[in-house]
């Protein structure tokens, strides 16, 4: 059954941001979400059950308390909630976690930034960060002046659904689209995710320097997932062009 098991009913937000992390190109959305949850100190908020999410448990390092692998965490001093992603989504029940999410982000109330990485191999620039958004999302990219895309694309895995849903539905969301390493995991495209785009639309002041200073850490401890979603391309969040097709 499709729910959201809230398990600290003491917090409290009102018309809170949310920012998605499902598991994609350069794992930067998952790897910008953890960031956030562990820099904020984020509470453990909630599980979710959605049918279409594969159904295995995960447990923590030195913790015997198992749980669920997608999870919910907020911070109230900010207004914020993370959802925090272990495991890739099958691309044919990605519509189905769109709908079961979608259904709670209405009753919360919530505000979403969906994160996705567009692959392109590594230069010395910094990595080009765009936004794009459904309803009057777009005010809030104007407000914190994300750039606008420069080239046509598709979203695609459970966060192009989840944007489809938010467009179909009319619900404001905005979506962050980052230059990524098709490869491996990208600390530095999850830096500029925060830094220029999640911290500029929420309000919010995330420290970052951890994210380059241990880069070498964490794609160590991401690399096992990376391998996954090279395996399952098609299960994972990305954006790519659409000149192919035009």
């Amino acid at each position: 059954m499709a729910r959201i098991s809230v398990l600290d009913d003491d917090v409290a937000l009102d018309e809170p941001t949310l920012i998605e992390g499902f598991p994609g190109v350069g794992l930067v959305g998952k790897i910008a979400t953890d960031h956030l949850i562990d820099a904020h100190e984020m509470t453990h908020y909630a599980n979710v059950h959605c049918d279409g999410l594969p159904p295995v448990t995960v447990y923590r390092e030195s913790e015997t308390a198992a749980t669920t692998p997608v999870r919910l965490y907020a911070d109230t001093e900010n207004d914020l909630v993370a959802l925090r992603s272990d495991v890739p989504v099958n691309p044919g029940a990605a519509t189905e976690v769109a709908a079961c999410l979608g259904s709670w982000f209405d009753e919360a109330d919530l505000f979403p930034i969906f994160l996705s990485g567009i692959g392109r191999e590594k230069d010395e620039a910094p990595p080009e960060l765009y936004g794009i958004a459904t309803g009057d999302g777009g005010e809030a990219l104007g407000r914190a002046e994300v750039s606008e895309p420069s080239e046509s694309g598709l979203v695609s895995g459970p966060t192009g659904a989840m944007l489809a849903a938010a467009l179909e539905d009319g619900r404001d969301a905005v979506g962050l689209v980052v230059e990524s390493d098709p490869q491996f995991p990208d600390p530095e495209a999850a830096r500029v995710l925060i830094a220029d785009g999640i911290d500029a639309i929420a309000e919010i002041e995330t420290p970052t320097d951890g994210l380059v200073e241990q880069a070498t850490e964490i794609r160590s401890a991401k690399r096992q997932l990376a391998e996954q979603m090279r395996q399952a391309t098609e299960e994972s969040s990305q954006a790519e062009p659409l000149k192919m097709f035009q």
